[in-house]
């Protein structure tokens, strides 16, 4: 799709948000409550559909986001609620592909966010019906072949975001796509709050995408243990390695202890492969949990809605410093 169009697209969904912030969509974090609600306060929603268990489960979920949306809309037609997002994995590993890909179509939702492979499996699809395909990359190798392959908005994971994070420097990423790209551009890695926000748009991001700080969302599927882990972690609590799926992630190192492994004696990822040992022992995601480096902003459980309305406020208080 033309960069024309799809900032036009864009445009338009970015005069419903009172923030620019995307949820990020978690693995067995986020869930369609927290997407409504996030939502419902202005920003983006998303999980990913892979969360859902079955595919019944998965279509449950995303015809009660599409009808709860609408009501909302209605009930309050001059109030600016989110477009919802969804996160398909792409990888050739998901063997419900083609199944979530006609849930996609059926539900149309607005915004689509690729991992693991190229955009273009479904990018055609999305286009029919007027959404936009937005694309983790992790570096400048990905960013070029998302570009090239059917994304119309580049997700930037930056050195310290919580999961799959890459290992590069904000500034110094944003500066390189800008010499290739100029489409819509989403900032990710370390931003918990309105001041981040704020600097990722003077970096010339077009949105954010925040993680960590919504894993202790009341609404969210974390478990309380979880929750209480990010209060008590900082950002030297986290942990860079390859070890636990394959992909280099960061992760709390108090999980991992509590988990019964020694965070600075893991074996390497050939000698124990955890995808092959998933039925016994500690498993990545549900046991040994990840965080991105801004941890440290999370200072209790609260409800999304609370949440959002501090980073509104925050954002918007803003004025640039003087020299």
């Amino acid at each position: 799709m033309a960069k024309e169009l799809a900032k036009e697209r864009f445009a338009k969904l970015a005069a419903q948000l009172e923030i620019p912030v995307l949820m990020a969509p978690m693995f067995l974090v986020s869930g369609p409550e927290l997407v409504l609600e996030g939502c419902k306060a202005g920003v983006i929603g998303a999980f990913p559909l892979a969360n859902a268990r079955t595919l019944e489960d998965l279509e449950r979920w995303m015809d009660r986001i599409v009808k709860e949306l609408a009501a909302a809309r209605e009930q309050n037609p001059d109030k600016r609620i989110g477009p919802w997002a969804v996160n398909l994995a792409v990888h050739r590993t998901n063997a419900r592909l083609e199944e979530e890909k006609a849930l996609i179509r059926k539900y149309q939702p607005p915004i689509v966010v690729t991992s693991l492979g190229s955009p273009d499996v479904v990018a055609g699809l999305v286009h029919e019906y007027g959404g936009l395909v937005f694309a983790d990359v992790v570096n400048l190798k990905f960013a070029k072949k998302a570009a090239e392959r059917g994304a119309d908005g580049l997700i930037l994971v930056c050195a310290g975001a919580g999961g799959h994070g890459g290992l590069l420097n904000p500034f110094a990423f944003m500066r390189a796509v800008r010499e290739f790209w100029d489409g819509i551009t989403i900032l990710a890695g370390c931003i918990s709050g309105g001041r981040d926000i704020a600097a990722a748009r003077m970096l010339g991001a077009d949105l954010v995408s925040m993680g960590t700080r919504f894993i202790a969302a009341r609404e969210s599927l974390a478990s309380e243990d979880y929750r209480n882990m990010l209060i008590e972690s900082t950002a030297e609590d986290i942990l860079y390695t390859d070890v636990f799926s394959g992909v280099p992630g960061n992760y709390l190192i108090p999980s991992i202890r509590k988990a019964g492994l020694d965070p600075e004696r893991l074996p390497d990822k050939e000698s124990f492969n955890w995808s092959r040992n998933h039925e016994q022992g500690p498993k990545p995601w549900k046991n040994i949990w990840s965080a991105g480096q801004g941890v440290g902003a999370i200072k209790r459980v609260q409800p999304v809605a609370e949440l959002i309305e501090e980073l509104k406020r925050e954002y918007r208080s803003l004025q640039p410093p003087a020299v």
